[in-house]
């Protein structure tokens, strides 16, 4: 039953006592009765409902309903020994399936054991239970741990020992006051229903401990997200985490758990961890109440688990788990380009087949997020056997660089809103004539009083053998001979070279191309013209 409630509740004559009951909040349970009933054989005698009272129980029970907290509660005052018993609290007629055993005792006198914590725990989610001791209890070790036939079963404590089966899933963190700690637990499952304790010091042999029942129950509207996301070598990997904001100025964190706690990697606030520049962004989606965070570049070092957090509701919290496989990236280009302020460079990303119907973007990364800039819609995919990796490629230009135009760029795609894969480019800007750059890209300076090396990589002969002692006569006939033969195979090149710029030319004049500032965004449509082609081949 998805019911949920105390195993055991425990009164004094005289006194009074509350029982709390869970229920799945869905639209039928939270207009249907509610029943407290006093188990008598095989059946079960109705002491308080939704709307109605025992005779007995008059003036001295209540039921209330909470679906907003996903529960109703029943108050009994006035106990007498006679109250004690089995009873059931449940949703609907009574006996139906939809209840809870309760155990009620009444004694004379105090003290009376104390009940244990009751969690409903959707399936999935994150349970957080905060314990505390005293200071008294700062310097002890402090634990939670499962009950089982053979004891009470380790999960994780402060001495840095965690259960295999809780890896990734648990963290312990200190708390003020002094004395006090809580538990996290993310990608709660049906096993981890069952009762567990919190303590200091050691369970039972020393010190103090609370004990917890937990009950994990099953949302069908809650979304399920990733628990394991695998990413290649070099290229990137997205996690999805849920956000409900209550406040618009809570924090939200993404850590990579440890041991000792979770190591912040990146917060809305503008905080990135050293080494991550470049690497890692984080994205809102108030429409789906998810956030999406980016991280590329990827090593074998960054596997592990890494944490959605929030300052606001510990609830909303969860872990993914991060494997790295060798591979190659589905997207190439260039990583890291400089050049010099004022001349022209294009930042190119080339992508597969498989990502030809996806939408590409260049953005611009900062310490906030990564800023979109424009780029265009490529035409209708292709038959498979027009797909042509090479001609692909999504270009950022600038024209004319600028040199506050430094920094990191990433080229990603996305498929029906969702982010795909990127890869990140590092753009260095050179205010000085020695910057690294590509021919192609750049405009080069080729006078003789320049100085400049020409794009075939070295000065020109007769610069070199400037000043040098005259050749004799039979080396020059030599010579003369050499650039009879060598001279029609020069113009051969030539005309290949002019041609090959011209194909060029054409290519750059059908890109479609967008400026905005000293960006400009093209996707090449060359691959794009056979399918158009194509496609009126067949009308015709």
């Amino acid at each position: 039953s998805p019911v949920f409630g105390p195993r055991q509740v425990h009164g004094v004559l005289g006194g009074s006592v509350t029982v709390k009951c869970f229920y799945p909040p869905t639209p039928v349970n939270r207009h249907d009765r509610k029943y407290w009933c006093r188990q008598l054989g095989a059946r079960c005698s109705t002491v308080v409902s939704s709307d109605y009272v025992s005779p007995g129980y008059q003036g001295r029970v209540v039921l209330s309903d909470h679906p907003e907290a996903e529960n109703f509660q029943i108050n009994i005052s006035q106990l007498e020994l006679g109250d004690a018993g089995t009873f059931q609290c449940g949703v609907g007629d009574n006996g139906r399936g939809l209840s809870h055993s309760v155990t009620l005792s009444v004694a004379e006198a105090p003290p009376v054991p104390e009940a244990a914590e009751l969690f409903y725990v959707k399936l999935r989610s994150t349970w957080t239970v905060s314990c505390g001791f005293g200071a008294d209890t700062a310097d002890q070790r402090r634990y939670l741990c499962k009950k089982e036939q053979d004891g009470c079963r380790n999960i994780v404590n402060s001495h840095q020992q965690i259960d295999p089966d809780f890896q990734g899933r648990a963290l312990l963190t200190f708390e003020e006051p002094p004395g006090s700690f809580s538990v996290t637990m993310t990608q709660m499952g049906w096993e981890d229903t069952g009762l567990y304790y919190c303590g200091a010091g050691e369970y039972g042999k020393e010190g103090k401990s609370k004990e917890l029942d937990v009950f994990v129950y099953e949302d069908k509207n809650f979304p399920q997200l990733k628990t394991t996301v695998t990413g290649k070598t070099g290229s990137s990997a997205t996690f999805e985490c849920l956000y409900d904001p209550l406040k618009k100025s809570s924090t939200r964190i993404w850590c990579k758990w440890r041991l000792q706690g979770c190591d912040k990697i990146i917060d809305n606030s503008g905080f990135v961890k050293y080494g991550y520049d470049g690497r890692v962004a984080m994205f809102e989606n108030p429409e789906n109440k998810t956030v999406t965070i980016i991280l590329n570049q990827l090593q074998a070092k960054d596997e592990g688990f890494y944490w959605c957090m929030s300052n606001e509701l510990k609830e909303q919290q969860s872990s993914t788990e991060l494997k790295v496989v060798k591979g190659k990236p589905a997207l190439n280009g260039t990583k890291e380009v400089e050049a010099r302020v004022g001349s022209r460079v294009d930042l190119n990303c080339s992508y597969p087949c498989q990502y030809y119907s996806y939408e590409k973007y260049w953005c611009r990364w900062n310490d906030t997020g990564c800023s979109m800039l424009p780029a265009q819609q490529q035409g209708l995919p292709g038959p498979a056997a027009s797909c042509d990796t090479a001609t692909r490629t999504a270009v950022l230009s600038f024209d004319p660089l600028q040199e506050e135009d430094a920094g990191w760029y990433w080229c990603g795609v996305k498929h029906n809103g969702v982010f795909g894969e990127t890869m990140a480019v590092k753009l260095l800007v050179s205010t000085g004539s020695d910057a690294k750059h590509s021919p192609e890209l750049l405009d080069v300076d080729s006078s003789p009083d320049s100085g400049a090396v020409p794009p075939g990589g070295a000065h020109s002969n007769a610069e070199v053998r400037k000043g040098a002692v005259p050749e004799s006569s039979d080396e020059s006939h030599g010579s003369n001979t050499l650039a009879l033969v060598l001279g029609p195979l020069a113009g051969l090149i030539l005309l290949a070279v002019t041609a090959f710029a011209i194909v060029k030319y054409r290519q750059l004049k059908r890109s479609d191309l967008v400026s905005v500032g000293s960006y400009r965004t093209n996707i090449s449509m060359s691959d794009f013209e056979s399918v158009r082609d194509l496609s009126g081949a067949r009308e015709n």
